[in-house]
């Protein structure tokens, strides 16, 4: 059974910094490009960053310079380091197996001074 969970959430002021990780299980990770996207207020979710088996990543424009996506196949673990954030950047973020229908519970990233 496919599992996807993402601590690492909380509150950050502008310009500050936070890591997001997200353990998988249940489907063999090291074969399949992950993504995080998130979900604003009122908003559509929408892909924020993309780390394919090779390791070559793709960013949403307005988090290029900022995020930087990675993984860790011995772990079954991406990540998301999120530098300069901003208050637009608050959303829930998710992870995603590229081709799994699978949503986790999303953690909750706030940006506020």
């Amino acid at each position: 059974q496919v599992h996807l969970v993402e601590p690492g959430g909380g509150l950050v002021q502008p310009g500050g910094s936070l890591r997001l990780s997200c353990a998988a299980s249940g489907f063999p990770f090291s074969v399949y490009t992950m993504s995080w996207y998130r979900q604003a207020p009122g908003k559509e979710r929408e892909l924020v960053a993309r780390v394919s088996t090779g390791e070559n990543t793709n960013y949403e424009d307005s988090v290029k310079g900022r995020f930087t996506i990675s993984r860790d196949n011995a772990k079954n673990t991406v990540y998301l380091q999120m530098n300069s954030l901003k208050p637009e950047d608050t959303a829930v973020y998710y992870c995603r197996a590229a081709g799994i229908e699978y949503w986790g519970q999303g953690t909750q990233v706030t940006v506020s001074s």
